[in-house]
Order: structure tokens, then C-alpha cells, then sequence
């Protein structure tokens, strides 16, 4: 049976460190980004017979067209990575609705909507693995980020829940929850200044994250399950 499995977010950051340790692994990838180039230009980079697609992970008709696309060209989807996220640091107080909305419907609301098509063609196939790509803060909370925490620990529960509901279909679904990562959503950060909170006193890297991901689609008996890859950083928070 082909090993395919559909990487949403995965042109950069730290899906697309997940996909550069999953193709040496046989794997038969589709990289999912807003932006079909950037995708594209992933894929092309890891070589083989890896696929790129365009999606909007918070609109439901792009969501259904992109896996109708992907099962076409690649074959079911048996795996699922939704590394796909946003963020605009903000006090309440000061961030719009529409900010409010964005990070909310990119966060939660686009892998409800993916995990709900993948799981689809999951019970059909008697089995599949998800990972979801939350966010130390999702369990934590930290000021400025009250909604992008919301966002996080929502997806939390919502992994939760359904692993609960599709463990009988031998189909698992499980969190990695990184910390401080170097990647596009921290480069503005001042790294001198939040890692003298890091116990292992660095930021960390996205392949770092990407083997704990992998870990997590390969494991047989783990489901519902929240593996935090901080460097510690939840021992001082």
C-alpha cells in the first residue's frame, strides 16, 4: 500500500522540515500552501515523484477540491500533517475581529476541515494517522497571544475528541506542541531575550519538531496525545 500523506503547510517552516524526513522514509508526498509556487518549488527539492497543491485551508470548497485533487494524483491519504498556522500578536483589547477570525479559522476551524476530509477516506482505507501542529501556548497561554492560545488549545481539544471518536477505525490522531522554533513565525522575536527562560537555553530547530511529528504518524499505539518539543520551556512558564 502506498505511504501517502498530505503535509498542509508544507512549503516551509516546519512542514516542510516534516517533509524532507519523510521522503528518504518512501513516503509519497502532497505539500499544501496558499501559494502553489512556493509549494511547488518544496517539492521539487525533495526530488522523487512528490506533489504540490494550492489550498486555503479555511474555505471548505478548497479544502474538498484540494484532497478530490490529491487521490487523484497520488492515491488515498493515509497520513496527515497540519502544520498550516498563523499568528498576530496582539492584547485583546487592541486586536480587530477580523484578526480574531483569520487566526481562528486558519488554526482550528482549517484542520477541523481537513481532518474531516482525510478521515473520510481513512475509515475506507481501515486505518490512517494525523498529526496536528499546535503550540506550547495552546497549553500554557501567554500575553499577547490570547487568541492565537485560543486557537492552539482549541485544536487540542478538538484532536482529543477525535481520536476518541475514529480509535475504532484504527485511525489515530495526536498534537505536537513546540515551543520556541527557529521559523518564519518567530524571526522578529529577540532569541537573546526569551531564551534565558529555555532550560536548554536555544530556540529550536524545525527538523527537531519534524521527527517528533513523523514519531507520532509511525507510532501504532499512541492516539490523543499532546507530545510538547519545547527545550523545557513549559518547566518555566
Amino acid at each position: 500500500m502506498d505511504k501517502v500523506c498530505a503535509i498542509f503547510g508544507g512549503s516551509r517552516g516546519i512542514g516542510r522540515a516534516v517533509a524532507q524526513v519523510m521522503a528518504p522514509k518512501g513516503y509519497r508526498l502532497a505539500l499544501v500552501a496558499r501559494d502553489l509556487r512556493v509549494a511547488q518549488a518544496a517539492a521539487s527539492d525533495l526530488g522523487g515523484d512528490h506533489l504540490a497543491f494550492s489550498c486555503d485551508v479555511a474555505k471548505e470548497h478548497d479544502v474538498q477540491n484540494t484532497f478530490e485533487e490529491m487521490e487523484k494524483r497520488l492515491g488515498p491519504i493515509r497520513f496527515l500533517v497540519n502544520a498550516a498556522g498563523i499568528n498576530r500578536d496582539s492584547l485583546l483589547v487592541r486586536t480587530k475581529t477580523e484578526e480574531m477570525v483569520s487566526q481562528l479559522h486558519t488554526n482550528l476551524l482549517g484542520s477541523m476541515l481537513t481532518c474531516r476530509a482525510a478521515v473520510k477516506t481513512m475509515i475506507q482505507q481501515q486505518g490512517g494517522s494525523i498529526v496536528n501542529v499546535g503550540s506550547i501556548i495552546g497549553l500554557k497561554g501567554n500575553s499577547g497571544q490570547s487568541v492565537y492560545s485560543a486557537s492552539k488549545g482549541g485544536l487540542v481539544g478538538f484532536s482529543r475528541a477525535l481520536a476518541k471518536e475514529v480509535a475504532r477505525k484504527k485511525i489515530r490522531v495526536n498534537v505536537i506542541a513546540p515551543g520556541f522554533i527557529h521559523t518564519d513565525m518567530t524571526k522578529h522575536l529577540k532569541e537573546e531575550h526569551f531564551k534565558k527562560n529555555i532550560p536548554l537555553g536555544r530556540f529550536g530547530e524545525a527538523i527537531e519538531v519534524a521527527h517528533a511529528v513523523v514519531f507520532l504518524l509511525e507510532s501504532p499505539y499512541i492516539t490523543g496525545h499532546v507530545l510538547v518539543v519545547d527545550g523545557g520551556l513549559q518547566l518555566t512558564m
